[in-house]
């Protein structure tokens, strides 16, 4: 005769709520403060993107796992949270590379989700198998597989943890998608905390020290692990001491546009006054940054091991770094500046002259043209004088590469931290995705990106994203006709022989209509003023992104 065994009532209430890995992989990007994450679907990690649908993470659907992942990177820039970008296997995988390519060379926070095949088809060449580790154990600070479901939290926690520890980068993490609908108790790994570094009393003792003795200090800033009250609270201090201070390249907006210590930026194109800083200061001292290949000029410049660099970046390895270092300050930006700040220093009259000079220099550079329209063919000087003077203080500007970028270098009027998102590896195709991210991670700024026209069809489909997620910024299409940088290249190598640079573009205004936003073309100077005035109208009234289409010539310089 069987034993009949009566579990009490309350035995299921006993046992352990269970939730799918996936679930939990959210419920750890939440705790973590992630806001959004950008998403091209594929059915290898649906269970986490059905956690994401009652989740407080927004889920941005994209076009291209390209535009996904810039997104993502843009959203790393503009934070102390690493952007998310999640892709499914194989192809999808190899479309988000590029994404990659720029976190690493840019220093920016990042984590990329990859679906992976079921754990049990692995090495039988499945469809859109591929080896994750071997493509992007090279490209990214980790490469990580969640190979048991249980490790799920951690291996997310050890994931923003690595993207934002030491030099920021992207990090990768592969999730196969059997192991992600396992059943797990849903226990989350805590956050874990990111060194800082600081100045010890030695460091104090030797910087202070060089700044006594220097008569031309100059500070580089650059990166993007800065906040705005240490991007401020650095600003002042330069102020007070009357001491200058020059952007990375592409990475304005750190020291204000106006700040009387603001010298310009140093990179590819720069004035020759502002070339000249890095020979004539005999105190240098990069904040965020180092003095890598397009800081020096291809490792040509302050290559004088006699020179005094001091380097402040939390990175001890300085990857990237050239040229002499004579001190080097294991800190993140925020960390040094809040010592330094307690560094009170007698003003030299030679620092006042020095930096008076250097910014006199900047304000002529920038001065910002004629806004009357002149006779004949749209110029983009025209635009940019009409559209600047009306900015509010508080405007972001987004770039792709390209010569086209050299107006926005030039005469955008940047503010705060992270007013400037570009992309520094020089990857063209990432204007429009880092406006998109910008303009849903601060609605109601102007957000405003200059893009190129061969750049501007790399990723322009991803307009359809701006218009189903209320993305409104202002798209400026330059259209030269041409790969405009290497054309200039082709021209100084083999003169007088165009080869694989030109281009025949559509109507990029009627694009912009059919994507559901305002399009507008100009051909002639004389309509760029009424043209940008119904295209702010547009966006101010009907919340949509607007899109200038202007045809100039095609040879055409910002300097």
């Amino acid at each position: 005769m069987t034993q009949l065994t009566v579990e009490p009532a309350d035995a299921k209430e006993q046992q352990p709520l269970l939730k799918s890995a996936g679930h939990v992989i959210v419920d750890t990007l939440v705790a973590h403060g992630v806001k959004r994450t950008y998403v091209v679907p594929g059915e290898s990690f649906l269970d986490v993107l059905d956690g994401l649908h009652e989740s407080d993470i927004e889920t941005v659907v994209c076009r291209h796992e390209g535009g996904a992942a810039y997104m993502a990177e843009a959203d790393g820039k503009m934070n102390q949270v690493p952007g998310i970008a999640m892709v499914t296997r194989g192809p999808g995988a190899a479309n988000a590379h590029v994404g990659l390519h720029t976190a690493w060379q840019d220093s920016t926070p990042m984590v990329l989700f990859v679906g992976l095949i079921p754990f049990e088809h692995r090495d039988r060449e499945a469809f859109q198998e591929f080896d994750i580790k071997s493509w992007f154990d090279t490209g990214a600070k980790r490469v990580m597989v969640l190979d048991h479901a249980e490790r799920a939290s951690e291996i997310v926690a050890e994931a923003m943890f690595a993207a934002m520890n030491g030099r920021p980068g992207p990090v990768v993490v592969g999730l196969p998608e059997d192991i992600i609908r396992e059943q797990i108790e849903p226990t989350l790994h805590p956050e874990i905390p990111v060194a800082q570094g600081g100045m010890t009393v030695t460091d104090w003792k030797a910087l202070k020290s060089a700044l006594k003795d220097a008569e031309k200090p100059l500070f580089v800033v650059g990166g993007n692990d800065w906040t705005q009250e240490g991007a401020t609270a650095l600003s002042n201090w330069l102020e007070d001491h009357h001491i200058a201070a020059a952007a990375e390249w592409r990475c304005e907006g750190i020291v204000p546009f106006d700040s009387p210590s603001y010298v310009g930026p140093i990179g590819y194109g720069r004035p020759k006054p502002t070339y000249d800083l890095l020979e004539e200061t005999d105190l240098l001292i990069f904040v965020g940054t180092v003095p890598g290949d397009v800081i020096t000029d291809g490792f040509l410049v302050r290559q004088d091991w006699s020179k005094k660099n001091f380097l402040v970046t939390i990175d001890p390895s300085l990857r990237g770094r050239s040229g002499a270092v004579s001190h080097q300050i294991v800190a993140k930006p925020d960390v040094f500046v809040r010592d330094l700040v307690m560094m009170d220093l007698p003003v030299k009259p030679e620092w006042k002259t020095w930096t008076e000079r250097m910014r006199a220099e900047q304000e002529k550079f920038a001065a910002l043209p004629p806004a009357e329209p002149t006779a004949g063919q749209a110029r983009m000087d025209t635009l940019m004088a009409n559209m600047v003077r009306d900015l509010p203080e508080d405007a972001m500007v987004t770039l792709g590469a390209g010569e086209h970028t050299n107006w926005a270098h030039r005469y955008f009027p940047t503010q705060q931290y992270a007013s400037m998102l570009s992309a520094r590896n020089g990857s063209m195709g990432y204007s429009i995705p880092s406006a998109i991210a910008a303009s849903l991670a601060h609605p109601g700024r102007r957000v405003v990106t200059i893009a190129g026209d061969g750049e501007f069809l790399m990723n322009g489909q991803e307009l359809a994203t701006a218009a189903q997620y209320g993305a409104t910024p202002l798209v400026i299409v330059m259209d030269n006709q041409e790969y405009g940088t290497i054309r200039t290249h082709q021209e100084r190598h083999y003169p007088e022989r165009i080869s694989g640079t030109q281009l025949k573009n559509p109507e990029f205004a009627l694009m912009a209509q059919a994507f559901g936003g305002f399009g507008i073309k100009v051909e002639n100077d004389a309509d760029v003023p009424a043209a940008l005035e119904a295209a702010l109208k547009a966006i101010d009234e009907q919340k949509t992104f607007a899109l200038i289409h202007l045809v100039v010539e095609q040879r055409v310089r910002a300097y």
